[in-house]
């Protein structure tokens, strides 16, 4: 973005203080997308791909942002993030399973695209949301 923009909060329109490049907001304050207790949740459930296939999770899970029907290099958003063990996420630990990001199309031919699977993570991740609180 450009450092000229006018922020609320800046009504003199002056540029952050310090040296360029230096000044950020703070993280909360940036639309990251960043959603810890989304994702704190997210890793409690069980790889959706062990769990609607029969396959045994050997590896812990991990937060997987969908990347079916993605066009930019931007990090889908937390909240559409899936569950994922190692071996169908990254396959750096558990080489046994289709890992998504070593290779998508056979992934995707096994299990169908990545997306599938969000609305089914929200609605089991707001099921460990409201047991938490």
């Amino acid at each position: 973005g450009d450092d000229m923009t006018v922020h609320p909060g800046n009504l003199a329109g002056l540029p952050p203080m310090g040296p360029k490049g230096t000044t950020r907001e703070p993280k909360a304050k940036r639309p990251s997308g960043k959603d810890l207790a989304y994702l704190r949740a997210l890793h409690q459930l069980p790889c959706v791909i062990c769990e609607n296939f029969g396959e045994i999770q050997t590896s812990p899970t991990t937060a997987h942002h969908t990347i079916c029907g993605r066009y930019s290099q931007r990090k889908t958003p937390d909240r559409q993030a899936i569950p994922l063990c190692d071996g169908h996420h990254q396959g750096d630990h558990d080489t046994t399973k289709t890992a998504i990001h070593r290779d998508r199309a056979e992934w995707v031919r096994r299990y169908g695209p990545d997306t599938d699977y969000i609305a089914a993570t929200q609605d089991a991740v707001a099921g460990q949301l409201t047991r938490e609180t």
